[in-house]
């Protein structure tokens, strides 16, 4: 009777356990999943996303390859290009934010309208153009500097300076006549 007893009780703690177990498992996988709101509807966090947020760029380089919605592409590149902007004295770095700096340029046109949509008609700063100018003036290629300044205003973006791409552009100017002066 007591050996009867004791195999109820013990496979009713096994029960109890199994299921808070099973209860505890399936509270931890609903925790993974991360949802964003992107065009008025919650979608599953994607690689390019996570990788965006991690700001690893290890991660972000290989998320370039992933196919995800135009808002989560356009932070993708954005945040590569800011990460490499930042270390851009080191060659490797300068020419990969060169590199994803011209692919979110050239994407842009298709970012552009479902960004301003998601933001109320109102882009939120876009610092790729101010860094990928930066970046050519500062390698002398003033014409493609004044061109990537001119793209931006063609979008009515603003690089947060007082004078804004407008200003930019006077100052690569004035740059690009002083270096032409030094070689004559």
């Amino acid at each position: 009777m007591n050996t009867i007893i004791l195999i109820l009780i013990i496979g009713i703690v096994a029960i109890f356990l199994i299921k808070s177990f099973n209860r505890h498992q399936s509270s931890k996988d609903n925790e993974s999943d991360v949802y964003v709101v992107r065009m008025g509807q919650a979608v599953k966090a994607d690689e390019a996303f996570e990788a965006s947020s991690s700001r690893d760029l290890n991660r972000m380089l290989k998320a370039v390859s992933t196919d995800t919605n135009p808002i989560d592409r356009h932070f993708l590149l954005q945040t590569i290009v800011d990460e490499t902007y930042k270390k851009r004295k080191d060659q490797e770095m300068r020419r990969i934010c060169k590199e994803i700096g011209e692919k979110h340029l050239s994407e842009f046109p298709s970012i552009a309208q479902p960004l301003k949509k998601e933001f109320e008609n109102i882009f939120p700063r876009v610092t790729t153009f101010q860094h990928l100018a930066t970046v050519y003036s500062e390698d002398g290629n003033y014409d493609r500097a004044i061109d990537i300044c001119k793209i931006a205003l063609s979008y009515d973006l603003h690089d947060n300076t007082q004078s804004g791409f407008e200003g930019r552009i006077e100052r690569i100017r004035k740059k690009k006549v002083k270096h032409q002066n030094q070689k004559d």
